[in-house]
Formats: C-alpha cells, sequence, structure tokens
C-alpha cells in the first residue's frame, strides 16, 4: 500500500511538471518578441519600436533605434533579416549557402532562428563561426534573398 502512495504521489508530480511545461510554452507563443533582440542595441525589443522592413516589421529597443537604422540600414542588414526569422515573418526557401532544396536533418539554431541546409558541408561552414559572425554569415542581404522569403499570412 506505501509503494502505491509514492507511486502515486510520482505520477501526480509528474502530471504537475507537464501541466506547467504547457502553460509555460503557451505564454510564450503569447510573446512572438521574447528573446528578440534590437537589431542597433541587441537589447530587448519593444512592440510600440518599428519599421516596415523587406515586406515585414523590425523591433527596437527605443524610439531612438529605427533612426540609426534608417540612416544605415546595410550595417544593420544581417540583424534585421536574422529578427525577420527568428520572428517567424519569414521562411526559409533554400540553403543560405547555395539556395539549393533543405535537408531538416541539417536544421541549428541560431540564436532563436532556426535554419537549415542542404548538405552537411554547408551546415559545417554555417557552424565553423559563432554569435555576430554567424549573424553575418546566414543572414547577409545575399543570403537572405537567395533563402528566405516573407510570409504571405493571407494565403
Amino acid at each position: 500500500m506505501k509503494r502505491f502512495g509514492i507511486f502515486f504521489s510520482i505520477m501526480l508530480l509528474s502530471l504537475a511538471v507537464v501541466i506547467f511545461a504547457k502553460f509555460a510554452q503557451a505564454e510564450d507563443e503569447k510573446d512572438p518578441l521574447k528573446g528578440i533582440k534590437c537589431p542597433v542595441s541587441k537589447k530587448a525589443v519593444k512592440k510600440d519600436a518599428s519599421v516596415a522592413y523587406k515586406g515585414g516589421k523590425v523591433y527596437f529597443c527605443c524610439q531612438g533605434c529605427p533612426d540609426a537604422f534608417k540612416k544605415d540600414t546595410e550595417k544593420f542588414a544581417a540583424r534585421a533579416n536574422h529578427q525577420l526569422v527568428a520572428t517567424k515573418q519569414a521562411k526559409q526557401k533554400g540553403c543560405p549557402k547555395t539556395g539549393r532544396a533543405l535537408n531538416e536533418k541539417t536544421t541549428i539554431n541560431v540564436e532563436g532562428a532556426l535554419v537549415s541546409f542542404c548538405c552537411d558541408g554547408c551546415k559545417g561552414w554555417a557552424t565553423k563561426v559563432k554569435g555576430e559572425d554567424q549573424i553575418k554569415r546566414l543572414f547577409t542581404d545575399a543570403a537572405f534573398k537567395k533563402s528566405f522569403e516573407i510570409k504571405d499570412d493571407e494565403a
């Protein structure tokens, strides 16, 4: 009888953990900007500071950063392109290096943006660098143009 009580307690605790995890996941899905960084300052973004960009919307940490972004968009393009992917406004259509068809087994997480490649060779090319260098490698305007497109929510 004592074993049943322990078993029952463990089952209840497991159920509570699963419910809590689902609740936490639902909360994260309510805030698509959670964990997203400003392309200018790399601080957390706010919903009320944004600009239209490539058919999507790029978010910033404050009202001053959009001006800096507009003055030198090229300087911040890789981070802005990364943000479009991380916020799921852009979907991937090809390998960032070659533009070829994707192999889902090669997917990596780049600061909240899932990126796939055509082969392990391209994945290796991408994972040789980290941090800012990886973002610059995978989300340049040239790589973005051949491998991502802004999602059409009305389709």
